[in-house]
């Protein structure tokens, strides 16, 4: 989750690998007398830093750090309320807009949902949904790989938020260009955002979320920016922890080969986008997760309220059989079905990368199978 906030990806061209140059002859006395090589060993590659992100997120963060003094010390109680407002409007923005429904096409919605989740996302100030898809797409069909822009190999840092830091993988481009996008780019509502992003990101990101207290309960408008900042800081580093820590830390009851995993402080502070192990193994399940309930999912609970409202609907899900059958064949354990009679030793679910419902490498048993809920009449 969470492409480059910054600026476009054409922003950044390709690194190069770093050439190692020797003599004639003298590579082939080193290999004669060469233990074993590792061939599955990631090649080392020359980063190149991009300073511009670099100063940008340095200003943000010293921000931030007064936006946070400002927050105990000095903003009104309204502020505070407000802020935490903006916090879930562009959190949804992010997990019910550009992950769920465009990213992932695991439920539709219709034109004021879509014109909502929008604006939301775009308070979220993490690049226009169209780049926003196409990045999350990349990483689910080469996760953890050089074409994964966020790469969790690379160590914590650089899949949080160092690969914003440097120039992309030319991997990204070569591979990224087979993932699909017509589906998002025939969406009037995504297009419209991508055409105006560059005068609708600040307005709704910075300027309307700090001037808004300043108009209706006279806040210091010094208080309020830094404390908005503080604001837009918590959304980004929630959503980086999606590809950070949920790539390291936590249980993987669906496939213990990934490194994707469940992790309940993620999806605390993803507003239910921490079970990643469920995620990578059904992208295409509108909830993000298994639970039947609502804890630590508070995305899921508001995309039923649309449903039942009628602005959301075909909402694709697992069945219980399938989850099941996934996590007794693959998973590490963690998640037993006791009372569910398993029917078949090994499910339709294929271990391929998808990106999410209408990807090419679905089987058509996997669509045969899957439940979809508040179907459009």
């Amino acid at each position: 989750m969470a492409p480059n906030p910054l600026g476009k990806s054409n922003y950044y061209s390709s690194a190069e690998p770093v050439q190692i140059i020797s003599k004639p002859g003298v590579q082939q006395d080193v290999q004669r007398y060469q233990p074993k090589i590792d061939r599955s060993a990631t090649p080392k590659y020359r980063w190149q830093v991009v300073w511009r992100n670099v100063l940008i997120f340095v200003y943000l963060h010293v921000a931030a750090f007064y936006g946070i003094y400002y927050f105990f010390t000095a903003a009104k109680a309204l502020t505070l309320l407000y802020s935490y407002i903006t916090v879930a409007i562009s959190s949804l923005g992010v997990t019910m807009g550009a992950h769920r429904l465009w990213a992932h096409r695991s439920y539709k919605a219709k034109f004021p949902l879509r014109v909502l989740l929008m604006i939301c996302q775009t308070v979220a100030l993490q690049n226009d949904v169209y780049e926003w898809v196409r990045d999350h797409r990349v990483h689910h069909k080469f996760t953890d790989t050089d074409a994964d822009p966020h790469n969790s190999n690379r160590g914590f840092f650089f899949s949080h938020m160092g690969w914003l830091l440097v120039k992309k993988h030319r991997d990204v481009y070569t591979k990224g260009k087979g993932v699909p996008m017509d589906d998002v780019a025939a969406d009037p509502v995504v297009m419209f955002q991508r055409k105006y992003y560059l005068i609708l990101a600040p307005l709704f990101c910075f300027i309307l979320p700090s001037l808004i207290p300043c108009w209706f309960w006279n806040e210091n408008f010094n208080v309020s920016w830094h404390v908005n900042i503080f604001r837009y800081l918590v959304v980004l580093h929630g959503t980086w922890c999606v590809n950070s820590a949920a790539h390291m830390w936590g249980s993987k009851p669906f496939d213990k080969n990934i490194n994707a995993c469940d992790n309940r402080a993620v999806a605390f502070v993803g507003f239910g986008e921490g079970w990643h192990n469920y995620h990578h193994v059904f992208p295409w399940d509108y909830k993000a997760a298994e639970l039947g309930n609502y804890s630590m999912n508070g995305s899921t609970a508001v995309l039923d309220f649309m449903a039942k409202i009628g602005w959301a609907y075909d909402l694709k899900t697992v069945n219980v059989e399938m989850v099941a059958n996934r996590a007794k064949r693959t998973g590490d354990g963690s998640r037993t079905y006791e009372n569910i009679l398993i029917k078949h030793e090994h499910d339709h679910h294929h271990e391929d990368s998808v990106w999410g419902w209408g990807d090419v490498d679905m089987k058509p048993e996997e669509i045969e199978m899957a439940d979809i809920h508040h179907k459009k009449e």
